[in-house]
């Protein structure tokens, strides 16, 4: 299989170290090495190198939205009128300080952006859309749609 040029070389211990932190990343450095069959002290090396190179860029701890009060999860489309970075900069830049939004991410095809947002109910929506997404210098179409039911969401890469 052909290298991507931005993808850094693995060998299977760093592919099997990743593996097994994507599932638990509280694990401790004793419980690692054991799991792949190195000393602790070159299981933090490696650990190490991988933080460092920016393969490992945090360790979070993934929360129940539903368990938290947030029960709708929304993917909104927008369409921006135009394609000027004076007017996709200062969008993108308003998109990342919303912290109901999860994700956004700039597209190809008949929308320019998908943004998925948490909110509690649908007065949120109703209010994050009209107060925060409409009087946006640019926009020229908003699309919602309401998640019925996740099938499946993870965060883990198939490494």
């Amino acid at each position: 299989m052909e290298q991507s040029s931005s993808e850094t070389r693995l060998d299977k211990v760093d592919r099997q170290l990743l593996s097994i932190i994507q599932e638990n990343g509280r694990l401790s450095n004793a419980e690692l090495a054991r799991r792949i069959h190195l000393s602790p002290p070159a299981t933090h090396a490696r650990l190490r190198k991988l933080e460092d190179s920016g393969i490992i860029r945090q360790y979070v701890a993934l929360l129940d939205r539903d368990r938290l009060g947030f029960d709708l999860l929304c993917f909104v489309y927008i369409r921006m009128a135009m394609h000027e970075l004076n007017y996709l900069e200062p969008f993108q830049d308003h998109v990342r300080s919303l912290p109901e939004v999860l994700e956004c991410h700039h597209l190809t095809g008949q929308f320019d952006y998908i943004l998925k947002v948490a909110l509690r109910n649908r007065r949120e929506l109703q209010d994050f859309v009209r107060e925060k997404l409409v009087p946006l210098k640019g926009v020229a179409q908003i699309t919602t749609s309401v998640l019925l039911e996740e099938v499946k969401s993870t965060p883990v890469l198939p490494i």
